[in-house]
């Protein structure tokens, strides 16, 4: 946790250049900050804006929460090591908190990798049957799945963290729902749908399922009124479809729309356009612009960035070991 100190006028690029700084990270452009106003919405921190007018709905003290913005689509590609082990964190936390959906072989595989980057070679004089059950990777983790933990640590012996981690993020990455930024919406019917954004576009699930996909470049008009968020979708034939989702809030709509303005501006454009030249796609007369970089200017002044750095890894928060695995050691 980092406390900080501002001026009432400053803005929220202040807060974020601290941060960066604090973590020496200089891969920024994937990274934000995160709050929660009363209502319960959450928002990304502008960096262009006052932190006072962003914050008026928000109550004291006020948190923010580091995380990724905007998933890369291959983090393997990354050149920092801090940046990667930032993306590997990231991603712990989304599969333990649910976010991302991972099948028993899936999760064996993954929480291995984890393991070795925390704990190093297995030592049998320092891990003592049971020993994952401090750790959680799952939501509903279970015992089998800690065996299986323990037999493939052991497997794992000479990797260093750094190797351990970029073999997480070469397995996680081919996840469908890897990276997808959900936002929950009704449709029609007042059935319950998911709106993804990605990379490459918007993409709609149903019970889990995808079942429409629209890419940027289809995408011809991304609006919203009130509490209805509108995609205008252009086919093969030039012909347009609009699909209307209704959202809990207006805030909550609103938010959505900015998300899509700034994952279309991050990952589909070559540069960010100036005010007089934004994209028509998301023209509503709001003043809201992605003020940022895109990650192709990102990769490209990587090129010229060093990327010799000592990484602080920090120690996952222990749990109680499980009783039944402490009662494999006296045989019971």
């Amino acid at each position: 946790m980092i406390f900080l100190y501002l001026q009432h006028t400053s803005k929220g690029q202040a807060i974020l250049d601290k941060v960066f700084l604090h973590l020496n990270i200089h891969e920024k452009d994937y990274f934000g900050l995160r709050y929660v106003d009363q209502g319960g919405q959450t928002h990304w921190l502008d960096p262009n804006k006052s932190i006072s007018s962003q914050l008026k709905a928000c109550s004291l003290p006020f948190t923010f929460y580091f995380g990724v913005k905007f998933y890369a689509a291959d983090p393997c590609k990354l050149r920092e090591e801090i940046t990667r082990y930032l993306f590997f964190l990231q991603v712990k936390r989304d599969i333990l908190q649910g976010r991302l959906p991972v099948t028993f072989d899936e999760a064996r595989e993954l929480c291995a990798y984890a393991v070795q980057s925390e704990l190093g070679d297995y030592d049998p004089n320092r891990y003592t049957p049971g020993y994952i059950s401090e750790f959680r990777f799952l939501p509903n983790q279970t015992e089998d799945l800690e065996e299986e933990l323990e037999i493939l640590h052991k497997r794992l012996v000479g990797q260093v963290p750094a190797i351990a981690e970029y073999r997480y993020l070469e397995k996680v990455k081919w996840l469908e729902m890897y990276g997808v930024d959900l936002h929950p919406v009704l449709g029609e019917g007042s059935l319950e749908y998911f709106l993804g954004l990605t990379p490459t576009g918007i993409v709609v699930y149903k019970n889990k399922a995808k079942i429409g996909n629209y890419f940027w470049p289809r995408i011809s008009k991304v609006t919203f009124k009130g509490k209805v968020f509108i995609i205008k979708v252009r086919d093969k034939n030039n012909d347009d479809h609009s699909y209307a989702f209704e959202l809990q809030t207006k805030s909550a709509c609103k938010h959505l729309w900015k998300c899509c303005v700034e994952h279309h501006a991050f990952f589909r454009l070559t540069r960010v356009p100036d005010g007089s030249n934004a994209s028509k796609i998301f023209n509503l007369g709001s003043k809201h612009r992605y003020s940022g970089r895109t990650e192709r200017q990102a990769q490209a002044d990587q090129l010229t960035q060093s990327t010799s750095q000592n990484v602080l890894r920090v120690a996952s928060r222990r749990q109680q070991r499980r009783i039944n695995s402490d009662s494999r050691l006296n045989g019971k």
